[in-house]
């Protein structure tokens, strides 16, 4: 009992270490007041959007950057995004919209829709945004800046997410919750290693000279998550890549349920763990079931130092995140069985290839 108690404290101590670092470090994208001129292309692909998009050509049209061109693809949509987003490019100049070829064996949907928007994009920059965001003044300038002064290939937000249901606020802070207690987000940048990668395809700024030169969404059509992965083709490719907190300038809504919820963060899941659903299983038998073993020990001395640090990790990815530490905190038990949920429905979906998203099969 002793080892596995050792076992247990160390895997809760070397994730709080994670986690104070990112806190210490604050990866955060820094409003700048210096202004640039850069020609930048917001992409958007866009499939069954019709109830969120607005927002976000709205929110790109009252921001204060001059020089960009939008580009919005509707893929094969079932509702009307077309309409809807042709209706509103009609009286903005700056924004087009067309419609996506039909899906190429081979090809999952949204990589595929963005390599045909990167096709018609004149900007400097590229960049990939998803249809239920929207975005504040500063985001794009703030964005060019960093591009410029880490001479980077990739740049990549992790957005604020909008939380409105109680299904939501038990599922959607997982994410952030993962991510920043499971990798040290400055190494994204400062280390070469291609091990260290993640980024969010809510929002992937390019250098549009590289991204032509590479077509990094041709070199990984067939990847669920795809974000991921080209992070990791840029590093492996000796470029530099970046993926750092959105700090309050990009907001998201991704899901609009518990179910929703559950369904597309079950798409993905396994991706940071290279798919090996040992690995994924053993790190949530130490996440879960670590805690409920320090529970069973009726330690009082253990258990407060375990609810401690827990607590406090809580705390600080709540901050970093602009998400309630006090929401977070008390709903942790359940987003923990969440967090069982969506990993036995990963698991079922890799065994099995059944994983769908937006009517098709990924």
């Amino acid at each position: 009992m002793v080892i596995l108690l050792s076992v247990i404290f160390f895997f809760i101590i070397l994730r709080f270490a994670v986690t104070l670092f990112n806190f210490v470090s604050n990866p955060k994208l820094r409003r700048v007041t210096k202004r640039y001129d850069d020609k930048v292309s917001i992409l958007i692909p866009a499939r069954n959007e019709a109830g969120r998009i607005l927002n976000l050509l709205e929110s790109i049209a009252e921001q204060e950057y001059s020089n960009y061109e939008v580009i919005i693809l509707d893929d094969n949509s079932e509702d009307h995004t077309y309409e809807l987003c042709n209706d509103f490019a009609a009286s903005h100049e700056k924004f087009r919209v067309i419609k996506g070829q039909q899906l190429p064996k081979g090809w999952l949907g949204k990589n595929y829709a963005c390599y045909q928007l990167a096709r018609l994009a004149t900007g400097k920059y590229l960049l990939f945004l998803d249809a239920d965001e929207e975005i504040e003044n500063g985001l794009i300038n703030s964005s060019v800046h960093r591009m410029h002064v880490n001479n980077l290939a990739l740049l990549s937000l992790f957005t604020d997410q909008v939380m409105v249901t109680f299904g939501e606020k038990v599922v959607v802070p997982l994410m952030h919750y993962i991510l920043l207690n499971l990798l040290p987000i400055r190494l994204i940048y400062l280390s070469k290693n291609p091990a260290f990668s993640a980024a969010s395809g809510q929002f992937m700024m390019f250098d549009a000279a590289e991204y032509h030169h590479r077509q990094w969404h041709e070199m990984v059509k067939d990847k669920v998550v795809e974000d991921i992965e080209i992070m990791r083709q840029v590093k492996t490719n000796r470029l530099k890549g970046e993926a750092i907190l959105a700090n309050g300038m990009i907001s998201c809504r991704m899901y609009n349920s518990y179910n929703e919820a559950i369904e597309g963060f079950s798409k993905n899941f396994l991706a940071p763990f290279n798919y090996s659903i040992p690995g994924f299983m053993l790190y949530i038998l130490l996440l879960i079931g670590g805690p409920l073993i320090v529970i069973a020990t009726l330690n009082l001395q253990l258990i407060f130092f375990m609810c401690g640090i827990i607590v406090l990790g809580r705390t600080m990815i709540s901050f970093l995140s602009g998400q309630s530490d006090r929401i977070n905190t008390f709903l942790h038990p359940l987003q923990m069985l969440s967090l069982v949920v969506i990993a036995v429905s990963a698991i079922q979906k890799q065994l099995t290839k059944t994983n769908t998203w937006k009517g098709r099969r990924v």
